[in-house]
């Protein structure tokens, strides 16, 4: 039997994955009791009739993901990214196919656990203790989290309510928090778009020693230099197809030909050579 390592040992195995959302129309009966029972009891009829309608969003999505990988997921607007990660973490039930994960996934850690009145320090905690860590280990870990957010770089901001700091403040906690623990599978939404290069340089680092330490990391973003600097395969999604997997710079220039993306990599255009000098002609003495 062939020895398994680290490079061949599964994480998250995706099988035909179909993922559907049910969104209410203006049928019949929508909103009435004879409609909800009818939902209950007969679902496709009842569906129809109260003018449900279905949104296919992941279509027959299979893949493998190993541990010590780190993948990107990429793709246009409403192609299924988001969706397929909050189906990993067991957040969404799949219609068809079937997920599969080696330990725990976690999708950014603590995003739905966080609450907006209660100030950044008591949010650490609550984020800690909700992804399984105890009091003591929170405790410990404190001061590295403040520190790799960086919300107190211009006041004591750690002090205040979560609905005081910018959208971008909130998503560096949030992230800080979750890379504080060592993930089996850890699913990053679109957290690297927000705070400056000092901070996304701080993520990708911690990227980096997550997939060294533990297992695998999933990331998705729209910003294309981060895919490349993080990941070294991407699954590029579309219109909830898997439309590539493969090395990040094999796929990332089939996507940017796709999209005509024009800050992909380009030529510097080469500059003119100067024009000589014309030759100084002695005036007669």
């Amino acid at each position: 039997m062939a020895e398994q390592t680290a490079e061949n040992i599964p994480t998250v195995i995706a099988d035909g994955v179909d993922i559907v959302y049910r969104v209410n129309g203006t049928g019949a009966g929508r909103g009435t009791a004879t409609a909800a029972l009818n939902r209950m009891l007969r679902r496709k009829q009842a569906e129809k009739a109260a003018g449900v309608r279905r949104v296919h969003a992941v279509k027959k999505v299979s893949f493998v993901a190993y541990k010590g990988e780190a993948i990107g997921l990429i793709g246009t607007n409403g192609s299924g990214k988001s969706t397929l990660l909050k189906a990993v973490a067991g957040l969404l039930p799949v219609e068809n196919g079937h997920i599969y994960t080696h330990g725990q996934p976690s999708l950014l850690g603590v995003n739905a656990a966080l609450m907006n009145d209660l100030t950044g320090e008591r949010n650490v905690y609550l984020g800690g203790l909700a992804m399984g860590m105890s009091r003591e280990q929170v405790k410990e870990r404190y001061e590295g989290i403040v520190d790799f957010s960086g919300i107190n770089e211009k006041g004591d901001f750690i002090t205040l309510p979560m609905r005081t700091y910018s959208s971008g403040m909130a998503a560096r906690l949030r992230f800080s928090i979750a890379a504080a623990k060592d993930h089996d599978v850890l699913l990053i939404d679109e957290a690297l778009a927000t705070g400056d290069r000092s901070f996304q340089k701080r993520s990708e680092e911690r990227i980096r020693e997550l997939r060294e330490q533990a297992g695998t990391v999933f990331l998705v973003s729209h910003n294309n230099k981060s895919i490349r600097d993080t990941c070294e395969r991407v699954l590029w999604l579309e219109r909830g197809e898997l439309r590539m997997d493969g090395p990040t710079e094999d796929v990332m220039k089939e996507y940017e030909a796709f999209t005509g993306d024009k800050t992909a990599k380009k030529p510097a255009p080469k500059k003119a050579a100067p024009k000589p000098e014309a030759p100084k002609v002695p005036l007669p003495s």
